[in-house]
Order: C-alpha cells, then structure tokens, then sequence
C-alpha cells in the first residue's frame, strides 16, 4: 500500500537523503554478495507460474535486507516482492532478486533493486547488478550516478534511430493484454526492441542512456521504485502509457529520454500508425488495457 501526500508532515531534505543512501549502500551490497555467491550454483527454485520463479536466493537476499534494513532505520516500513508488509508514509520496497528467471539459468541479468518512498514518491534508489559490475544510485533531487559516475538519458529524438527495451507480463499465454503487438510493431519502427528479464536494471539504462525508453505492464513498486527514480533524475519522463502521471502500482509505465515520450505514448495508445509488418499495417496500442481490464 502506498501512503498520500496527506497523511504525514514528515520532511525530508537533501542531507537527510544523502544520509539513507550512504547507511542503505552497503545493505544492498551485501544482498548483492549474496545472489553473486549463489549465481551458476544449483539454486533451489520453485515456481509460482510457469512465467514467474523464485528461489532459495531470493529469500535469502530479502532476508538479510529486511534484517539490516530494520536495524539501520527502524522506523522505516518494508515492503518485498517475497515477504510481502504494509507500506506507509515512509517505505522501503524491496525486490531482492529482479531477474530471477535469468538467475536460475545462470544468465547475468539480475539485480537488487531497493527504492525508499516517501508518501508515495520514491526519494532515494538503489540497483546493484552484481553479475553485471553496475551499480546505480540516486535520491531526490541529487541527480543519480551509475558506478560513481553521473547519469544523463540519450539524446535521441527519432523513433527510427533508437533502441527500446520491453517486457511480458506474467500472464501473457493466457490473456491478450501482452505486449506482444506493441512489441512487434515498435521493434520495426526502430533499431529494435531488447527484452533482457529484469526491469529494474532495463529502466536504469534508460536513465544512463543506454536504451532510449523502456515500457512494460505487469509490474510492482518495488519493480519499478528505484529505476524510475533514476529517469527523471537523468532527466528523463516517466508516465502512464497514456502520457498521464503514474503511481508506483498502477501496474504500467513508459519511461523514456523525453525526446521520444510523445510519440511513443502516441504509438502505445493505439493512435499513431506503425510501419507494416509482413504488408500489414499495425497498431501498437489496441490490446494494451490496464491490469484488471476485459475486453
């Protein structure tokens, strides 16, 4: 559950900020430690779906999270993907292994990511990519670093020269809602879609520059909490696909360099023509409801 702007005076200012990621730093660290010492061993894994794994790492990163999280900030609520919690005004959400679909086949594309929200805003993001050696971090308003470095989004402003990246909700064998014309039609309208299995690390490279926008539906805050953080503090745009404001679980976002926002949002809501595909004009957007929606 996420809290409104209403329901806390609590403040908090740039130093404060500064402060929580310096103290939060090492925690993620070490959950990091954790899925790297565990990676290409023999993880134990059980499925919630077929689309949608967890395994004994999962567990064990969320575990040591929570455990060191509570004894840095213990008025702090925590919320994970694993372990579940009630959120509040003041609120971590925890996804100690995005990616694990990948973790379990030994693929490198995983990560930590931990996002403090502050009545419903995210003010402080971490993602850490063991595997990967990237680690990015940002609070509000102090600009976001991926290893040390500072972060600017791409500066592409045609649709036809950028790179996307995307993913599949978990029910996408069973419902039309799936991405999958969205992801055809944008993939031949640009340099190409990638869909790498961990949106954590996906939206943060949109805010380093290395994808120029990233959309997807299906997700949770703590999918999204951190990474989205980095966007706008890159200077990049994040909404609905509708180019609308967005809460951390309204379940879908489009975050983009900003250059290309108004045109991708255009093409998702259906309302822009694509190129053809096999002679067949598509359209991007028809098939893409809200979670929850019929139709």
């Amino acid at each position: 559950m996420l809290m409104s702007a209403a329901t806390s005076p609590m403040t908090l200012d740039a130093n404060d900020l500064d402060t929580i990621l310096r103290d939060a730093l090492p925690v993620a660290r070490a959950a990091a430690k954790v899925l790297a010492d565990r990676w290409r061993g023999t993880p134990e894994v059980r499925s919630k779906s077929r689309s949608d794994l967890v395994t004994d790492a999962d567990l064990a990163s969320e575990s040591l999270i929570r455990e060191q999280l509570t004894a840095r900030f213990p008025s702090h609520a925590i919320v994970g993907e694993e372990g579940g919690g009630e959120g509040g005004a003041l609120a971590w959400f925890v996804d100690p292994l995005d990616g694990t679909t990948n973790f379990a086949h030994g693929h490198p594309f995983f990560c930590v990511s931990m996002a403090l929200v502050h009545e419903g805003e995210p003010v402080v993001g971490i993602v850490i990519a063991p595997a990967l050696s990237l680690e990015w971090s940002a609070t509000r308003g102090g600009g976001v670093t991926r290893n040390g470095a500072r972060c600017q989004v791409s500066q592409t402003t045609l649709l036809d020269d950028a790179l996307l990246s995307t993913g599949f909700p978990s029910w996408r064998a069973s419902r039309g809602d799936n991405n999958y014309r969205a992801f055809l039609a944008l993939d031949a309208a640009t340099h190409g879609v990638r869909r790498c299995g961990a949106s954590a690390i996906e939206i943060a490279m949109v805010a380093d520059g290395s994808y120029d926008a990233f959309w997807d539906l299906g997700l949770k805050p703590w999918d999204v909490g951190a990474s989205t953080l980095f966007v706008r503090e890159a200077g990049g745009l994040v909404t609905d696909f509708d180019g609308s404001p967005v809460a951390l679980d309204a379940g879908r976002i489009l975050a983009s360099n900003g250059r290309l926002h108004a045109r991708l949002s255009r093409a998702l809501a259906g309302d822009v023509s694509l190129p053809p595909i096999d002679g067949v004009e598509h359209r991007a957007g028809p098939h893409l409801r809200r979670p929850g929606e019929v139709g």
